[in-house]
């Protein structure tokens, strides 16, 4: 008998999902060392409000509407948190968040249970 309710797995599946684009994948990767991916800002601190869209757009090389979607998917799975300053939306990585998604992957590999 499984320990897991569905929503359980939903959540899980909903963060594995996000993941699962390389470029996604890419950005969370430079969203959890901010400073050695991108530059300062001007209106938003690195560590504190996230990056700028626009400093992700330029590095990933994908039109901004493309990389605003990637973003949506991100933060609908809690893996991001957006913060607006002036015209723009700097985003940030959930630490927390992450490492549960892969933790809990984790746990229903181990678990030893069978649905």
């Amino acid at each position: 008998m499984s320990d897991y309710l569905d929503s359980s797995y939903e959540s899980i599946a909903r963060g594995l999902s996000a993941l699962a684009h390389e470029n996604r994948l890419r950005i969370v990767h430079w969203l959890a060392e901010p400073e050695s991916h991108f530059p300062p800002q001007v209106d938003g601190d690195l560590i504190n409000d996230g990056v700028c869209v626009g400093f992700i757009t330029e590095k990933i090389g994908l039109k901004q509407p493309t990389v605003t979607n990637h973003m949506k998917v991100l933060q609908e799975a809690g893996i991001v948190q957006s913060k607006k300053i002036k015209n723009w939306v700097f985003y940030k990585l959930r630490k927390e968040r992450f490492d549960r998604v892969l933790n809990e992957v984790s746990a229903l590999v181990h678990t030893g249970h069978s649905s």
